[in-house]
Parts: C-alpha cells; structure tokens; sequence
C-alpha cells in the first residue's frame, strides 16, 4: 500500500465514524509512514481534475476569488520550482509573513514540495520580535508582503528577500513575486520526503514566557490533523471558515490541513476591524457549512440578536481558550446548534474535543479524540481524577511535535515520565469527559482553596455590560490571595462605582463564597500579539502593588467598598 493509500483510508476511516466516537476512538490506527510529502503525495492526488474550490476568499468590499484544487496544485508546482531557482532547499527556513491572500496557500504547498521549513510569522511583529524570529529559527529566506519588507531594512543577517504583492513590483534588494509565473509549472522533488522530515516551525504565543520554537514535521500536523478533521466534523463539500490570523499554529490547524484533509473548501473573510454584523451577513450569504471561531470573536457576536440571522451552518466550534457556558448557550438558543469545545496547542493538533453527534456535558471540553490517549497527573506523576492533561507517548500520538528546537532542556522537561506535558489542569468525570480548570500557572489557592481563574471569568461574561474579564491573586493577609478581577466592559459602558457594586451582588449570587471576587478594577486586557489574555502580566502586576505602597488601581473597588 503506498503512503497516499495509508493516509486516504485512515481519513476515510475517521469520516465514514463521523459520529460513531466509540468506533472511530478505539479503532483508528494512524497510518504507518516512513515516506510521506502530504502536498505531493496527498494534496495533488486528491486535486487532480478536482475542479471544486479549494480556496474561496471574499474581501471587504465584496470582490471575491475562488481556486480549486486543480488549480492551486498546479500553482504550488510552478511557486516550488520558483523558489527553488532562488535558491530555496529542502531543510533550509523560510520566514512567511503574509495575510490571508492566495499567495500564502500557494506558497504553503510549495514549501511542503520542496522539503522547505517554513515558519509562518504574524503580521503585527516588527523590531526585536522580528529579529528574534530570524535569529533563533536560523532563517535563510523570507517571503514578506512588499508594504512590510521596510520591517527588515534595520535587521541584520543575510537572507533570500522575496516580497508579495507590491503595486509597483518588489523594493530594491527583494525579488518580486509576481516573476513566479514565468516559470515552469511542472516541479520534480529532488529526492523522497522522510515523514519524519522538518516541515513547520511556529513561535508560541508567549502567555507565561518568552515564545518557544514548536518543531513539527510532515506527518505531525498534515497527519495530525486528522483529529482535528475528526473534532469539527468535516466532509468532502464542506465550506469551511476558521476566523484565525495567519502565522499561528490554529491557523495551521482549520485554515490549512483539517478542512483540505476532508476535501472541504477553505472559506476566508477578509475584514479590516472584526464587525459582528458583516461577519454574519457573509456567513448566512456564503452558505457557510462550518464555522470555527476564538472565545473573543464569539463573546462579540452575541452581543448581536443571533436569532435574526438563519445560517447554514451544521457545525460551530470554538478554540484557542475555553469557552465560557454563557457564550455556548446564547447562540445554542438562537440557532438551535451547540458550539463543541476542543483542546489542543501549537505542540499538538487537537487533543481533546466534543466531535459531532456525541453527548454535550455543559462545561466539558469532550473526551479525548482519535490518536491520543491522555492522562491527567498530580505532582508525582500519579494518575488524578484532576492535575495536568498529559499525552501517553506509548502510544504513538502522530500529532504531537518534534520537540522545542534548539532547547533539548525543555523538551525533556515537558516530555518526561513517559508522557508529554501540556501545562494545562483539567478535571475528568466517571463517564470520560474533561473538564478545563486552567494553565499551571493561572490557578491559585485563597484560604486553602483551589481557585480556577477560567470558572470565575465565565460567571463574570454573563453580566451583559461585561465584554472580557482576566481574575488573577491579589495578595491578602489573611486570605494569602484574594480572587482579583480585571474586567473590559462592553463598548458604551463606563466604568463606575455602580458598575462594581452591580458586578460584585452579581456574582455574589452565583459563587460560592470562598470563590467570591473580592476586588474588581477596570482596564483593557494585556493580550499576547495571538489575542490570548496575558495573565501573568496582570498577576505581576498585582504582585509588584503588593509589594510596593498597596496603592490601588485608578478604577479598582473593593467589596468592603460595599457594606451592605
């Protein structure tokens, strides 16, 4: 059986069990690869007189553009052999920092023909950020959009200089794109492609740390995906739209190889500023058939009357953070359709999910899905019923990546004891399904209790004034840590002594009282570049107030502000 035949029957497999989990969880066998080049073994045999859109892409202003499969696997053949006269070889890395435009799918695929590493890169770095990129991942090419290629004129290094888009060609000292049509367009890899091969290296979002360098190769997240086709339930036909910036991992995950794994059609909404209404008028107008959102886009679109749209859609999922209950429930009484909640990181394709069909526990991320076999481990690495989502290396999880690159120390550290470690706690229940408390870092104790940052945080959102909200400890003599809340409140709202004392009786009602908020201040959130909420910038923040004059924040108020 060739690698082509291993991997459609273990996608078949998966898509015939949609929505038989037990089936499809304890009998799905990753297939066995030790040749494998998913853009040229898979992607092109699937493309050939594939004339359905790969692509569809619709801009602000209406214009739109779609490219099938033919199409782009043709393309990405002329780009590889483009970039290959350039001087582009296999294992060396290229740095992609592009929007979503076509170009960047075409040069994706290409990058897989031709054994290139690539390193997609977020639009918004610049300076020290963008240095760092080139320097720790050892960057020998970058393909940039021309309007940013001035973000590399102060950076040293010497590197291929390729620039996208440029109205009046490329700037002085970069190649232009636009020659890639004059090449050939038919492209012979030089040699096999090893599925244990280097293919994509991606910069974390730095919640707690400065970035790391996530390795994966062919077969860890073009294989891997296969869970995540699994999670969101993607079929051949499917017109799949994942709202994700391009240059992270999730954008990988559902803008890239889930919905091309199934034959699904990549649906994009190019928008200058997220707007809630545009965004639904162009899901109900396109037919979207499955969307996938982060917790910040789906807060937003319930603050709209959901019930005044009718989508197509069949499938809604939600990752990135949890999902707080509020938000599930709001657009499950609008639209009839309950958003499933997954697990997974820029390390792994997705780990745990609620796939369709299965039983819905509110609060719950779901089991764990095909490929992966978790344990939850208490601080001696002995099974829990909570502690910390752990991977079973036994057992061979094909999405799991490479390690850390160029930092042997922590890969060990998070792969010991025979398990890969996320760095996130859960809790499980006696039917199987997971239950997320929070990062490592993020939970705290007051008064001997275990307090879960995320379980006050959803109890906050659904107050209709509040739009995000981080809790964090803040010190306290007697409690050794009070729960502190910095809440962002809906656009219109002022913050205020009224606002605190409704926000404090608020979620009075709803926690138990050691749970309680004790402290609220208002301000916007301190955010990775990825949109995650940074609360280890807030905690020592709140540290560094401790341990200064105790002054208080300018908007902050506290509940013995509040007597009665």
């Amino acid at each position: 059986m060739t690698p082509t035949q291993r991997f459609v029957q273990a996608r078949d497999f998966l898509q015939r069990h949609r929505l038989d989990y037990d089936t499809a969880y304890r009998d799905f066998q990753p297939p066995q690869l030790d040749r494998f080049n998913w853009a040229l073994d898979f992607f092109d045999h699937q493309a050939r007189d594939n004339h359905a859109a790969a692509l569809w892409l619709v801009e602000e202003d209406g214009s739109e553009r779609k490219i099938s499969f033919a199409d782009m696997a043709a393309r990405s053949s002329q780009v590889a052999e483009y970039l290959r006269n350039l001087g582009v070889r296999r294992g060396e890395r290229v740095l992609l920092m592009l929007p979503n435009r076509v170009e960047l799918w075409e040069i994706m695929l290409a990058g897989i023909k031709l054994g290139a590493v690539l390193v997609p890169t977020t639009m918004a770095l610049a300076g020290d950020d963008l240095a760092d990129r080139l320097e720790r991942g050892q960057v020998r090419h970058v393909i940039v959009l021309a309007s940013h290629a001035h973000k590399f004129e102060a950076l040293a290094g010497s590197y291929t200089r390729i620039a996208v888009g440029g109205a009046d060609g490329a700037p002085a000292g970069w190649h232009d794109y636009a020659d890639s049509h004059k090449v050939a367009s038919v492209f012979v890899p030089e040699g096999e492609t090893r599925a244990t091969d280097p293919l994509l290296l991606y910069f974390t979002s730095g919640t707690t740390a400065k970035p790391k360098l996530v390795l994966h190769s062919h077969q860890s997240y073009p294989v891997g995906h296969l869970s995540t086709m699994y999670w969101i339930g993607l079929q051949a036909g499917d017109i799949h739209w994942n709202i994700s910036a391009p240059g992270w991992a999730k954008h990988a995950w559902s803008c890239f190889f889930a919905p091309w794994n199934a034959g699904a059609t990549v649906f994009i909404f190019n928008i200058e500023r997220f707007d809630s209404r545009a965004v639904l008028d162009t899901l109900v107008r396109c037919g979207v058939t499955s969307l996938c959102a982060p917790p910040t886009a789906w807060r937003m679109l319930i603050k709209e009357d959901l019930a005044a749209w009718k989508p197509a859609v069949r499938e809604l999922v939600g990752a990135g953070e949890p999902l707080n209950p509020e938000v599930i429930e709001q657009v499950e009484r609008a639209w009839g359709i309950r958003i499933r909640d997954g697990f997974g990181q820029s390390e792994s394709s997705c780990q745990i999910g609620n796939p369709p069909g299965q039983p819905i526990k509110p609060g719950s991320m779901g089991r764990p899905l095909p490929g992966y076999r978790i344990a939850l481990l208490d601080l001696d690495e002995r099974p829990a019923t909570e502690g910390e989502i752990s991977v079973e290396l036994a057992s061979n999880p094909i999405g799991l990546m490479v390690g850390y690159d160029g930092n042997e120390d922590k890969t060990a550290e998070v792969m010991r004891a025979g398990h890969y470690h996320t760095g996130d706690t859960a809790r499980v229940d006696g039917d199987g399904y997971y239950f997320y408390v929070g990062r490592n870092d993020d939970v705290f104790k007051s008064s001997d209790y275990r307090i879960s940052p995320f379980e006050l945080e959803s109890v906050l959102i659904e107050h209709e004034s509040v739009l995000e909200a981080a809790i964090v400890p803040s010190p306290d003599p007697l409690r050794l840590a009070v729960p502190k809340a910095f809440v962002t409140l809906r656009a219109g709202v002022a913050p205020s002594r009224e606002m605190a004392a409704a926000l404090f009786a608020f979620t009075r009602e709803r926690l138990a009282p050691y749970k309680r908020i004790r402290r609220i201040a208002f301000r916007e959130l301190p955010k990775t570049i990825s949109g995650k909420i940074r609360r280890v910038e807030l905690r020592r923040e709140e540290a560094g107030r401790a341990a200064g004059d105790g002054a208080l924040d300018a908007v902050e108020y506290r509940e013995e502000d509040f007597p009665a």
